[in-house]
Protein backbone atom coordinates (compact mmCIF):
# COMPACT_ATOMS: atom_id res chain seq x y z
CA UNK A 1 0.00 0.00 0.00
CA UNK A 2 0.93 3.42 -0.81
CA UNK A 3 2.18 5.72 1.59
CA UNK A 4 -1.10 7.63 3.30
CA UNK A 5 -3.59 5.64 1.01
CA UNK A 6 -5.90 3.62 2.99
CA UNK A 7 -8.77 3.68 0.32
CA UNK A 8 -12.13 2.66 1.39
CA UNK A 9 -13.73 0.21 -0.63
CA UNK A 10 -18.16 -0.24 -1.19
CA UNK A 11 -20.07 -2.62 -3.33
CA UNK A 12 -22.24 -0.09 -5.56
CA UNK A 13 -25.16 -2.31 -5.05
CA UNK A 14 -26.15 -1.10 -2.21
CA UNK A 15 -26.77 2.73 -2.72
CA UNK A 16 -29.79 3.52 -3.73
CA UNK A 17 -31.13 6.06 -6.44
CA UNK A 18 -33.90 8.88 -5.79
CA UNK A 19 -37.35 8.64 -7.50
CA UNK A 20 -37.53 10.15 -11.19
CA UNK A 21 -40.00 12.26 -9.82
CA UNK A 22 -37.68 13.86 -7.35
CA UNK A 23 -34.77 14.00 -9.69
CA UNK A 24 -36.84 16.05 -11.94
CA UNK A 25 -38.18 18.75 -9.41
CA UNK A 26 -34.82 19.33 -8.84
CA UNK A 27 -33.16 19.69 -11.71
CA UNK A 28 -35.93 22.31 -12.27
CA UNK A 29 -34.90 24.60 -9.10
CA UNK A 30 -31.41 23.69 -9.82
CA UNK A 31 -32.04 25.12 -13.45
CA UNK A 32 -33.51 28.30 -11.98
CA UNK A 33 -31.22 28.81 -9.62
CA UNK A 34 -28.47 29.19 -12.19
CA UNK A 35 -29.99 31.48 -14.27
CA UNK A 36 -30.62 34.06 -11.33
CA UNK A 37 -27.29 32.38 -9.58
CA UNK A 38 -26.13 35.75 -7.24
CA UNK A 39 -29.79 36.17 -6.15
CA UNK A 40 -30.22 32.35 -5.51
CA UNK A 41 -26.94 32.30 -3.31
CA UNK A 42 -27.60 35.04 -1.78
CA UNK A 43 -30.45 33.09 -0.43
CA UNK A 44 -30.28 31.09 3.28
CA UNK A 45 -31.63 28.03 1.77
CA UNK A 46 -28.21 26.94 -0.47
CA UNK A 47 -26.81 25.04 2.05
CA UNK A 48 -29.76 23.21 2.61
CA UNK A 49 -29.80 23.05 -0.86
CA UNK A 50 -26.42 21.70 -1.29
CA UNK A 51 -26.79 19.48 1.82
CA UNK A 52 -29.55 17.12 0.04
CA UNK A 53 -27.14 17.16 -3.18
CA UNK A 54 -27.04 18.61 -6.78
CA UNK A 55 -28.41 16.55 -9.20
CA UNK A 56 -26.15 14.64 -11.27
CA UNK A 57 -27.55 16.43 -14.77
CA UNK A 58 -26.63 19.70 -13.06
CA UNK A 59 -23.17 19.31 -11.74
CA UNK A 60 -21.34 20.16 -14.26
CA UNK A 61 -22.99 23.80 -14.41
CA UNK A 62 -23.30 24.27 -10.77
CA UNK A 63 -19.58 23.31 -9.54
CA UNK A 64 -18.11 25.87 -11.74
CA UNK A 65 -21.12 28.83 -10.25
CA UNK A 66 -20.56 27.68 -6.65
CA UNK A 67 -16.29 27.35 -6.19
CA UNK A 68 -15.81 30.69 -8.72
CA UNK A 69 -14.62 28.47 -11.56
CA UNK A 70 -16.58 30.10 -14.15
CA UNK A 71 -15.68 33.53 -12.91
CA UNK A 72 -12.17 32.68 -13.00
CA UNK A 73 -12.60 31.42 -17.17
CA UNK A 74 -14.43 34.43 -17.88
CA UNK A 75 -11.82 36.93 -16.74
CA UNK A 76 -9.29 34.55 -18.49
CA UNK A 77 -10.28 33.89 -21.81
CA UNK A 78 -8.13 32.20 -23.70
CA UNK A 79 -5.70 31.52 -21.40
CA UNK A 80 -6.14 27.86 -20.50
CA UNK A 81 -5.52 27.45 -24.54
CA UNK A 82 -2.16 28.94 -23.34
CA UNK A 83 -1.36 26.93 -20.97
CA UNK A 84 -2.27 24.09 -22.81
CA UNK A 85 -0.34 24.94 -25.79
CA UNK A 86 3.36 25.58 -23.14
CA UNK A 87 5.94 22.77 -23.70
CA UNK A 88 6.15 22.42 -19.48
CA UNK A 89 8.76 21.19 -17.18
CA UNK A 90 10.02 18.16 -18.60
CA UNK A 91 10.91 16.82 -14.51
CA UNK A 92 7.01 17.50 -14.41
CA UNK A 93 5.90 15.80 -17.44
CA UNK A 94 7.46 12.48 -16.22
CA UNK A 95 5.71 12.49 -13.11
CA UNK A 96 2.17 13.05 -14.50
CA UNK A 97 2.60 10.91 -17.13
CA UNK A 98 3.34 7.71 -14.71
CA UNK A 99 0.63 8.68 -12.50
CA UNK A 100 -2.09 9.34 -15.33
CA UNK A 101 -3.37 5.66 -15.59
CA UNK A 102 -3.70 5.57 -11.69
CA UNK A 103 -6.58 7.97 -11.55
CA UNK A 104 -9.88 5.96 -11.67
CA UNK A 105 -8.59 3.24 -14.01
CA UNK A 106 -11.59 1.19 -13.95
CA UNK A 107 -13.99 4.39 -15.13
CA UNK A 108 -14.55 4.19 -19.18
CA UNK A 109 -12.92 7.82 -19.30
CA UNK A 110 -9.83 6.40 -18.44
CA UNK A 111 -9.47 3.32 -19.52
CA UNK A 112 -7.17 3.96 -22.71
CA UNK A 113 -3.57 6.06 -21.94
CA UNK A 114 -4.46 7.26 -26.06
CA UNK A 115 -7.95 8.13 -24.98
CA UNK A 116 -9.50 11.80 -24.68
CA UNK A 117 -9.97 10.78 -20.76
CA UNK A 118 -5.84 10.40 -20.08
CA UNK A 119 -4.93 12.49 -22.35
CA UNK A 120 -7.25 15.57 -21.25
CA UNK A 121 -5.65 14.88 -17.65
CA UNK A 122 -2.12 15.02 -18.78
CA UNK A 123 -2.91 18.23 -20.53
CA UNK A 124 -4.97 20.07 -17.71
CA UNK A 125 -2.38 18.96 -15.24
CA UNK A 126 0.47 19.96 -16.98
CA UNK A 127 -1.76 23.43 -17.36
CA UNK A 128 -1.54 23.84 -13.72
CA UNK A 129 2.64 23.46 -13.47
CA UNK A 130 2.74 26.02 -15.87
CA UNK A 131 0.62 28.27 -14.29
CA UNK A 132 1.49 27.85 -10.76
CA UNK A 133 5.66 27.10 -11.48
CA UNK A 134 6.09 27.30 -7.91
CA UNK A 135 4.22 25.10 -6.53
CA UNK A 136 4.57 22.25 -9.50
CA UNK A 137 2.67 18.64 -9.66
CA UNK A 138 1.10 16.93 -6.42
CA UNK A 139 -0.19 13.78 -6.73
CA UNK A 140 -3.17 14.35 -5.00
CA UNK A 141 -4.51 16.70 -7.39
CA UNK A 142 -4.49 13.70 -10.05
CA UNK A 143 -7.80 12.56 -8.44
CA UNK A 144 -9.25 15.49 -7.34
CA UNK A 145 -8.95 16.78 -11.38
CA UNK A 146 -10.25 13.73 -12.71
CA UNK A 147 -13.69 14.09 -11.29
CA UNK A 148 -13.55 17.16 -12.31
CA UNK A 149 -13.11 16.27 -15.74
CA UNK A 150 -15.64 13.47 -15.24
CA UNK A 151 -18.39 16.48 -15.87
CA UNK A 152 -17.25 19.49 -17.29
CA UNK A 153 -14.61 20.03 -20.30
CA UNK A 154 -11.41 20.70 -19.34
CA UNK A 155 -10.90 24.42 -19.22
CA UNK A 156 -13.60 24.32 -16.51
CA UNK A 157 -12.31 21.68 -14.86
CA UNK A 158 -8.67 23.34 -14.69
CA UNK A 159 -9.94 26.68 -13.04
CA UNK A 160 -11.99 25.10 -10.71
CA UNK A 161 -9.09 22.98 -9.78
CA UNK A 162 -7.12 26.44 -9.38
CA UNK A 163 -9.99 27.66 -7.41
CA UNK A 164 -9.86 24.27 -4.72
CA UNK A 165 -6.17 24.93 -4.47
CA UNK A 166 -6.16 28.61 -3.74
CA UNK A 167 -9.36 29.47 -2.50
CA UNK A 168 -10.66 26.09 -0.53
CA UNK A 169 -7.45 24.40 0.17
CA UNK A 170 -4.38 27.26 0.11
CA UNK A 171 -1.24 25.60 0.93
CA UNK A 172 -2.24 21.77 0.87
CA UNK A 173 -0.32 21.35 -2.74
CA UNK A 174 2.56 23.36 -1.95
CA UNK A 175 5.88 21.54 -1.52
CA UNK A 176 6.23 21.83 1.86
CA UNK A 177 2.52 20.76 2.25
CA UNK A 178 2.19 23.13 5.71
CA UNK A 179 -1.48 23.46 5.58
CA UNK A 180 -2.90 20.01 5.37
CA UNK A 181 -0.10 19.28 8.19
CA UNK A 182 -1.17 21.72 10.54
CA UNK A 183 -5.10 20.77 9.86
CA UNK A 184 -4.45 17.08 10.45
CA UNK A 185 -3.33 18.67 14.17
CA UNK A 186 -6.66 20.71 14.05
CA UNK A 187 -8.47 17.30 13.29
CA UNK A 188 -6.43 15.66 16.21
CA UNK A 189 -7.57 18.67 18.55
CA UNK A 190 -11.48 17.92 17.09
CA UNK A 191 -11.50 14.71 17.80
CA UNK A 192 -10.14 14.52 21.44
CA UNK A 193 -13.45 16.68 22.13
CA UNK A 194 -15.64 14.89 19.74
CA UNK A 195 -14.65 11.43 20.27
CA UNK A 196 -12.48 10.64 23.28
CA UNK A 197 -12.10 7.11 22.82
CA UNK A 198 -10.86 7.15 19.60
CA UNK A 199 -8.44 10.06 20.24
CA UNK A 200 -7.09 7.95 23.46
CA UNK A 201 -6.62 4.90 20.81
CA UNK A 202 -4.82 6.59 18.35
CA UNK A 203 -2.48 8.14 21.14
CA UNK A 204 -1.70 4.74 22.24
CA UNK A 205 -0.81 3.38 19.11
CA UNK A 206 1.04 6.79 17.62
CA UNK A 207 -1.79 6.72 15.10
CA UNK A 208 -0.89 10.53 13.65
CA UNK A 209 -3.21 12.01 11.04
CA UNK A 210 -0.73 11.92 8.56
CA UNK A 211 -1.33 8.66 8.27
CA UNK A 212 -4.98 8.36 7.35
CA UNK A 213 -6.42 12.36 7.38
CA UNK A 214 -3.96 13.79 5.19
CA UNK A 215 -5.27 11.37 2.38
CA UNK A 216 -8.99 12.23 3.18
CA UNK A 217 -8.29 15.76 2.47
CA UNK A 218 -5.83 16.01 0.11
CA UNK A 219 -8.09 14.21 -2.29
CA UNK A 220 -11.34 15.37 -1.31
CA UNK A 221 -12.20 11.75 -0.28
CA UNK A 222 -12.33 10.90 -4.19
CA UNK A 223 -10.08 7.60 -3.31
CA UNK A 224 -11.70 6.42 0.08
CA UNK A 225 -15.66 6.37 -0.39
CA UNK A 226 -18.06 5.41 -2.60
CA UNK A 227 -18.64 7.79 -5.52
CA UNK A 228 -21.70 9.16 -5.17
CA UNK A 229 -20.75 9.59 -1.30
CA UNK A 230 -17.68 11.37 -2.84
CA UNK A 231 -20.41 13.92 -4.98
CA UNK A 232 -22.41 14.58 -2.23
CA UNK A 233 -19.23 15.38 -0.15
CA UNK A 234 -18.39 18.36 -2.97
CA UNK A 235 -21.87 19.33 -3.69
CA UNK A 236 -21.10 20.48 0.20
CA UNK A 237 -17.83 21.18 0.33
CA UNK A 238 -17.54 23.85 -2.30
CA UNK A 239 -20.87 24.93 -0.62
CA UNK A 240 -19.59 24.98 2.35
CA UNK A 241 -15.79 24.93 2.56
CA UNK A 242 -12.67 22.92 4.61
CA UNK A 243 -14.83 22.60 7.28
CA UNK A 244 -17.32 19.73 5.72
CA UNK A 245 -13.81 17.81 4.94
CA UNK A 246 -13.52 18.16 8.77
CA UNK A 247 -17.04 16.95 9.82
CA UNK A 248 -16.91 13.69 7.10
CA UNK A 249 -13.49 12.84 8.70
CA UNK A 250 -14.93 12.97 12.12
CA UNK A 251 -17.85 10.94 11.28
CA UNK A 252 -15.40 8.03 9.76
CA UNK A 253 -13.15 7.93 12.65
CA UNK A 254 -16.21 7.90 14.95
CA UNK A 255 -17.86 4.78 12.88
CA UNK A 256 -14.30 3.19 13.21
CA UNK A 257 -13.25 3.35 16.25
CA UNK A 258 -16.01 5.23 18.33
CA UNK A 259 -16.91 1.71 20.62
CA UNK A 260 -14.97 -0.64 22.72
CA UNK A 261 -16.34 -3.37 20.69
CA UNK A 262 -14.70 -1.71 17.41
CA UNK A 263 -11.45 -1.56 19.59
CA UNK A 264 -11.34 -4.86 20.14
CA UNK A 265 -9.29 -6.26 17.28
CA UNK A 266 -7.02 -2.92 17.23
CA UNK A 267 -4.11 -3.75 18.73
CA UNK A 268 -1.52 -1.68 16.69
CA UNK A 269 -1.14 0.64 13.55
CA UNK A 270 -1.87 -1.66 11.22
CA UNK A 271 -4.88 -3.18 12.91
CA UNK A 272 -6.19 0.53 13.54
CA UNK A 273 -5.83 1.25 9.72
CA UNK A 274 -7.27 -1.65 8.58
CA UNK A 275 -10.46 -0.52 10.76
CA UNK A 276 -10.44 2.69 9.48
CA UNK A 277 -10.45 1.33 5.54
CA UNK A 278 -12.95 -1.02 6.32
CA UNK A 279 -15.96 0.94 7.74
CA UNK A 280 -19.30 -1.20 6.98
CA UNK A 281 -21.26 0.68 4.16
CA UNK A 282 -24.87 0.23 6.19
CA UNK A 283 -22.80 2.50 8.33
CA UNK A 284 -21.49 5.25 5.85
CA UNK A 285 -24.03 5.70 3.67
CA UNK A 286 -26.99 7.72 3.70
CA UNK A 287 -29.75 8.68 1.65
CA UNK A 288 -29.23 8.46 -2.19
CA UNK A 289 -25.71 7.95 -1.57
CA UNK A 290 -24.68 10.67 0.78
CA UNK A 291 -22.91 10.32 3.88
CA UNK A 292 -25.35 10.27 7.04
CA UNK A 293 -26.06 13.95 7.00
CA UNK A 294 -27.61 13.78 10.51
CA UNK A 295 -24.07 12.33 11.71
CA UNK A 296 -21.85 14.48 9.55
CA UNK A 297 -23.50 18.11 9.81
CA UNK A 298 -24.65 17.55 13.64
CA UNK A 299 -23.56 20.24 16.55
CA UNK A 300 -19.66 19.93 16.22
CA UNK A 301 -19.05 23.70 15.67
CA UNK A 302 -17.28 25.07 12.90
CA UNK A 303 -13.83 23.04 12.90
CA UNK A 304 -12.86 24.70 9.35
CA UNK A 305 -12.89 28.00 10.00
CA UNK A 306 -12.79 30.93 13.09
CA UNK A 307 -10.33 32.23 15.53
CA UNK A 308 -10.21 29.01 17.56
CA UNK A 309 -8.93 27.38 14.43
CA UNK A 310 -6.79 30.63 13.23
CA UNK A 311 -5.19 30.85 17.19
CA UNK A 312 -4.27 26.90 16.86
CA UNK A 313 -2.45 26.72 13.66
CA UNK A 314 -0.67 29.79 14.39
CA UNK A 315 0.89 28.28 17.27
CA UNK A 316 1.37 25.31 15.43
CA UNK A 317 3.31 26.95 13.01
CA UNK A 318 6.40 27.41 14.20
CA UNK A 319 6.46 24.31 16.90
CA UNK A 320 5.05 21.56 14.71
CA UNK A 321 7.04 22.27 11.55
CA UNK A 322 9.81 24.26 12.15
CA UNK A 323 10.61 27.40 10.44
CA UNK A 324 12.19 25.26 7.28
CA UNK A 325 8.56 23.29 6.70
CA UNK A 326 8.58 19.83 5.73
CA UNK A 327 8.76 18.08 2.01
CA UNK A 328 5.75 16.70 1.20
CA UNK A 329 5.72 13.15 0.47
CA UNK A 330 2.89 13.79 -2.22
CA UNK A 331 4.90 16.58 -4.02
CA UNK A 332 6.06 15.33 -7.03
CA UNK A 333 6.31 11.75 -6.03
CA UNK A 334 5.79 8.43 -7.35
CA UNK A 335 3.53 7.11 -4.59
CA UNK A 336 1.71 4.00 -6.03
CA UNK A 337 -1.90 3.20 -7.02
Amino acid sequence: MAFGLIPILFPLSSLGQPPVELIRHREARWLEMTSHWEKAMARRYKKVLCRKGIPSSMRARCWPLLCGGQSSMDRNLGKYKELEQSPGDPQWLETIEKDIHRQFPFHEMFLSPEGHGQRGLMQLLKAYTVYRPHEGYCQAQGPVAAVLLMHMPAEQAFWCLVQISERYLPGYYSPEMEAVLLDGEVFVALLRRVCPKAYKHLQKHSVGPLLYVTEWFLCLYSRTLPFPTVLRIWDTFLSEGVKVLFRVGLVLVRLALGSSENLRDCTGVVETLEKLRSIPARLVLGEYGGVHITLAWGKMGDPGTGEGRRRYTGSLHGEKLGKGGRQSPWHGANLGP
